[in-house]
């Protein structure tokens, strides 16, 4: 081969190597890691307050509408009281954005995690961690790690169970797309088709007007609904997690977008520091041990 015709291809085979290298390292990551910690070249790129937003120089984040209690306090989000509120602030400032550069506004809770393009740069929402929906969407590290728990008016036949037995033969209540629904079918496994709500404030009415015999949520909401909203119910206990590993809350973001190893490495950071611990000692206090239902 003339020596000509050997640098050429030479050349040729650089340059497709560059171009292939090229491509891999913009090709979408696994989907397991999507969340992880930013590593040493990623944490480069996130600097602060300089992050590829959807409004440049701005973070938006998003939250369903009523914003209930303990995570958020007289349903404002922005004023940075409860414990989502507190988080989201938290995750803001260690990104390099203040408060005033955090916008808010309004998406229901099951568009969050719906396919499709977001509006949002991170959604907080009690939207728990799952393999399933993050064919969807990415997610963050847990910020929260949660049980669920079930409520029951005082009195009532619901009240007196204490296995995950004696909730087969009941009429069981739940917002839709939400882990608690997925306990009521996954492990309790009623008789009865659980009665199902767009939104949590629809559960709680069923249950004061005998509609069903006992709602789930999470825990936090729990204290929250049988101190404050409906104090003639209980709450009857909490599921052991699934599987041995603890269901976490996740903050949602596009899927493959580039602020998840940034937002992750935040709530590493957060968790390190202490910071979450602190937040949920201040906001959810009153989330103590329940009995267990197995």
């Amino acid at each position: 081969m003339h020596p000509a015709h050997r640098t050429l291809r030479r050349a040729a085979a650089a340059a497709a190597t560059a171009l292939l290298a090229a491509a891999v390292g913009c090709a979408p990551q696994p989907e397991e890691k999507a969340s992880a910690a930013p590593s040493r070249s990623d944490a480069k790129s996130c600097v602060k307050g300089r992050l590829p937003t959807k409004t440049p120089g701005k973070l938006t984040v998003a939250t369903d509408e009523p914003a209930y209690e303990p995570w958020f306090k007289g349903d404002e989000p922005a004023n940075g009281k409860g414990f989502e509120s507190a988080v989201a602030y938290a995750v803001a400032k260690q990104l390099g954005y203040d408060r005033s550069a955090v916008a808010w506004q309004s998406v229901p809770f099951n568009k969050a995690f719906a396919p499709g393009v977001k509006t949002f740069d991170f959604d907080i929402n009690q939207v728990s961690i799952s393999a399933e929906r993050r064919k969807a969407v990415d997610f963050s590290s847990g910020y929260y790690d949660v049980r669920q728990a079930v409520i029951a008016l005082k009195g009532g036949k619901a009240a007196e169970a204490t296995s995950v037995a004696d909730l087969r033969k009941l009429k069981l209540g739940a917002q839709v797309g939400t882990t608690s629904l997925d306990y009521i079918t996954e492990v309790v496994k009623p008789e009865r088709e659980a009665a199902v709500y767009a939104k949590n404030d629809q559960a709680k009415s069923a249950l004061r007007n005998g509609q069903v015999d006992a709602v789930v949520t999470d825990l936090p909401t729990a204290f929250y609904i049988t101190a404050a909203e409906v104090t003639n119910a209980e709450i009857v206990g909490q599921f052991e997690h699934q599987g041995g590993t603890p269901e976490q809350f996740g903050l949602v973001l596009d899927k493959g977008s580039a602020l998840t190893p940034c937002v992750s490495g935040a709530v590493d950071a957060l968790r390190r520091n202490g910071t979450l611990a602190g937040l949920e000692k201040q906001w959810l206090s009153e989330a103590v041990d329940a009995p267990v239902l197995k």
